[in-house]
């Protein structure tokens, strides 16, 4: 199989697998791992090859957010790498299968924040999230409404995966054989989980949880097993009854470490990733799994997200940046980008990462269709292309960065509008019709929304120091000499030229491109200036050094 990415006529190509076999790219490491599981393949007993099983984990309880995001489009992105590394010798890849598990047995903790009816779900905490009413009421509980967002979710970026849902497994018997087989072991599950717990929580532990007869709650009591192979016990419920009951049919659920371990063993799962947070969890569920006869799946344990000051972000503290925030002020892509670079490092999740991610992105996607296919596989924009396909797109870019964009709406002003960038962009860009450019239109509307909300509010010019007001003057008095149709690199050497310009007593060109964003942007950091000129234009911006002129 060979790359199908633009690359040089000039430059021969290696075989994509033989570049992918050195390369040391995380999601390549990660991929090896699988292929040293499993040399040959994956096969069942009869030898004949089956998929490699990858999962994600999602909790009902809360919305989908950029959490769930990260984990499906990193294990895509693992999942896609280890079908190139597989490679069957006829050329097809090898079968591959992405789960999106929905834990909606689990019992409602706590009621959330930002849904109706909370007096409701406040009468309904301890049970089954799946038998609980749905507060929106769109769906046939709590859980199906919430599974139904993590889907569309999904969906929406394209995702190839499997939807399994945890009570559709416990309540059809699904999880029947996987539950026996707990109860089987219950006394060495025991002896893993104990040691863990305070001494408090060892003495009513169970690795199965009862759904109480009388309630419908998730109990959390001891149990006695009175036929394992049954699958019966015995337990007090909440009303100080002793119950026989089987754990079959969706009338227990496990302890989640237990139920996590459970499920690696009883869907055949050879791959799934986790947060820094769950490394303990990880271990115990590990050796479970061990105990119940099957092996931990392959996995990266990545960082966790950090906000702008640097603390752990945490959904009751509302401190994280959602999704839907990222999507109003950036792209997909972007978002996709960003995540792809050193998760197990720790990464900063804020508003103001965002422009450099959307820039940083284009840089790369221009890189790829002039790069070798051992460099291909180094650069971010390969890996996110094929997360749902193939997609083609090697070596395309944008005639603007976002960075300019967001510097021109930024003189414009908190009022500006998409028809008004759109007529300042003819000056920069031929043929400036949004339909010729929909990933810059929608950079566009990306800009607006985010200078409304973050950069008007905090845009002040000063005014210039009497040696800055001269260097200004001359730089206006050098643009007035200059072609309204200039291009941006011939507006860029008349800055260059008067910054130089000892004259002025810069002592470096960086102090000149300092004032130039302060008094004319309102910004600390700003654009390169002949690209800004050539795009606000000549007479527009000389109007923007008079203004600092008459402001000293």
């Amino acid at each position: 199989m060979t790359d199908t990415t633009t690359a040089p006529a000039d430059l021969p190509q290696p075989p994509l697998q033989d570049a992918a076999r050195v390369n040391k790219t995380w999601p390549f490491e990660e991929a090896r791992k699988l292929v040293r599981r499993y040399p040959n393949g994956k096969r069942d007993a009869a030898g004949n090859l089956v998929p490699v099983l990858f999962e994600t984990g999602y909790g009902p309880s809360g919305l989908p957010h950029i959490g769930t995001f990260t984990e499906v489009l990193r294990t895509t992105l693992v999942r896609r790498a280890y079908e190139v590394l597989a490679i069957q010798p006829d050329g097809t890849p090898p079968p591959t299968r992405l789960v999106a598990f929905s834990d909606d047995m689990d019992g409602l903790r706590k009621v959330p924040d930002n849904v109706p009816d909370k007096d409701m779900l406040a009468a309904n905490i301890g049970r089954p999230l799946s038998r609980i009413p749905d507060p929106f009421g769109t769906h046939a509980s709590f859980a199906h409404h919430n599974n139904a967002r993590l889907r569309d979710f999904l969906d929406q970026f394209g995702f190839d995966y499997e939807f399994v849902s945890a009570s559709d497994r416990y309540n059809a018997g699904g999880f029947d054989d996987a539950l026996i087989n707990v109860l089987r072991h219950y006394d060495a599950i025991m002896g893993i989980m104990l040691p863990t717990l305070r001494e408090e929580r060892r003495q009513t532990y169970s690795p199965v949880l009862p759904i109480s007869p009388t309630t419908g709650a998730v109990l959390q009591v001891p149990i006695a097993i009175i036929d394992a192979d049954a699958g019966m016990i015995r337990f007090t419920d909440a009303d100080g009854t002793v119950v026989e009951q089987s754990i079959l049919g969706g009338r227990s659920k496990l302890q989640w470490k237990v139920d996590w371990a459970m499920r690696w063993v009883a869907l055949g799962v050879d791959y799934e990733m986790y947060g820094k947070d769950l490394t303990d969890s990880g271990t115990q569920s590990g050796k479970i799994a061990a105990v119940l006869g099957g092996r931990r799946p392959e996995g990266l344990i990545y960082e966790l997200f950090l906000d702008e000051k640097g603390e752990k972000i945490s959904k009751s503290k509302g401190n994280g940046l959602t999704i839907e925030q990222w999507l109003d002020y950036g792209t997909a892509e972007s978002l996709g980008f960003y995540l792809f670079r050193e998760p197990k490092s720790a990464k900063s999740l804020h508003v103001g990462i965002i422009p450099r991610a959307v820039d940083e992105y284009w840089q790369f996607r221009e890189k790829l269709g002039a790069q070798p296919v051992e460099q291909q596989l180094g650069n971010p924009v390969w890996h996110l292309l094929r997360t749902n396909s193939a997609s083609p797109g090697a070596g395309d870019s944008l005639p603007v960065t976002y960075a300019l964009l967001l510097n021109l709406v930024g003189v414009l002003g908190a009022g500006a509008s998409r028809e008004q960038v759109w007529s300042y962009l003819g000056n920069y860009v031929d043929a400036a019709d949004p339909a010729d450019h929909p990933a810059v239109d929608t950079l566009v509307t990306c800009a607006l929304a985010y200078n409304r909300d973050f950069i008007a509010p905090t845009l002040q010019r000063r005014a210039p120091t009497a040696g800055e007001a001269a260097a200004l003057a001359a730089l206006d008095a050098a643009l007035a000499q200059m072609p309204a149709d200039a291009g941006a690199e011939d507006f860029q050497t008349v800055v260059y030229t008067v910054g130089k310009d000892e004259a002025f007593g810069f002592e470096s060109l960086r102090d000149w491109f300092k004032a130039l964003y302060e008094t004319l942007l309102g910004s600390a950091q700003g654009p390169r200036m002949g690209s800004f000129i050539a795009l606000y234009g000549l007479a527009n911006t000389r109007a923007l050094i008079a203004e600092a002129l008459a402001s000293a």
